[in-house]
């Protein structure tokens, strides 16, 4: 038995994406992702795929990976440090699972470090569905869970709320900074945000998995942006709604809701067969709410596992 560690990179991208979407298969995450997409991912801002993710192959077959993102900002005074990955189901229980939460730990500390010199870090992981064989392995390392998402879907076309009568416009390349300023004042009160940076922003709007076509903003007298709903597609045929919002002072007035409703109106037109969104459990905004009106039944419970380490200077 050959045991190698490396990095991913450009040349295992089609490796990984195999891995992963086995994975959203036998854990029942259906968190799926072509090769595409993960070679983007690759490339994000303050990323540096040589130090921030790891493979382990065995007899040539990647059997695990682990992948780190450390925020640029702070929450509440933390650095967010967030740790993906996983193992292949018949190659658990061998310690590999432990050896790259080692890995990505001890660089989640490191890079922090760096960032926001003695500032405390939260380690956040995805501790899957109820039963999932990694939750053992987070609890004993210390981790608990501190919060539940909802994963939301409805089958599309489907019938869609005709929308209300308020402005609203497609996505424009142009709204781009515009509309980051409307998101970081939207979700400045919801916990665990952290205000987007124009780098990271950008490389989101820009990537290949967003859906101009079908996000939709709505803007005041003054062209400024006090709603939006921006569409992305990791697999083909599901459009996830992947962030809705409005300014604090805007809310009331409907204007999320005509802009979800103009975009499950382009989802429907795209030919899409599902679309998928999700929601913090503990949402105040009646968030939830707002989706079972257009149809969203939940789906999945995904338990987020955090744990905070002392900051490095």
């Amino acid at each position: 038995m050959t045991v190698s560690w490396q990095p991913l990179s450009a040349d295992t991208v089609t490796e990984w994406a195999e891995l992963t979407n086995l994975l959203g298969e036998a854990d029942g995450t259906e968190e799926f992702y072509e090769a595409e997409a993960l070679a983007e991912e690759l490339q994000e801002p303050g990323v540096d795929p040589r130090l921030d993710t790891v493979g382990v192959w065995r007899d040539g077959v990647l059997a695990g990976f682990g992948q780190l993102r450390v925020s640029t900002g702070l929450f509440e005074g933390q650095v967010r440090a967030f740790i993906a990955g996983g193992v292949r189901p018949d190659q658990r229980g061998l310690g590999l699972g432990t050896e790259i939460m080692d890995r990505m730990e001890a660089r989640a500390l490191e890079l922090a470090g760096q960032r926001h010199p003695g500032v405390p870090v939260l380690l956040w992981v995805s501790g899957g569905l109820e039963g999932a064989s990694v939750r053992p392995m987070l609890e004993h390392r210390g981790y608990k869970i501190m919060r539940y998402h909802h994963e939301m879907t409805r089958p599309m076309p489907g019938v869609v709320p005709p929308p209300p009568d308020l402005p609203v416009r497609p996505y424009s390349a142009e709204l781009e900074e515009a509309v980051r300023l409307a998101h970081n004042d939207a979700f400045s009160t919801h916990w665990g945000s952290i205000p987007a940076d124009a780098a990271d922003w950008g490389d989101m709007v820009r990537s290949r998995t967003f859906r101009p076509d079908c996000s939709f903003v709505s803007l005041d007298s003054g062209g400024e942006v006090q709603a939006y709903v921006l569409v992305t597609q990791w697999v083909p045929g599901e459009a996830w709604v992947n962030l809705v919002g409005t300014r604090q002072r805007a809310r009331g007035a409907g204007l999320a809701r005509a802009c979800l409703a103009a975009s499950l109106r382009a989802i429907a037109e795209q030919g899409y067969a599902k679309a998928g969104l999700d929601v913090d459990s503990e949402n105040a905004s009646g968030a939830g709410a707002l989706y079972a009106s257009f149809g969203f039944q939940l789906d999945k419970v995904i338990a987020r596992y955090g744990r905070v380490v002392p900051g490095r200077s």
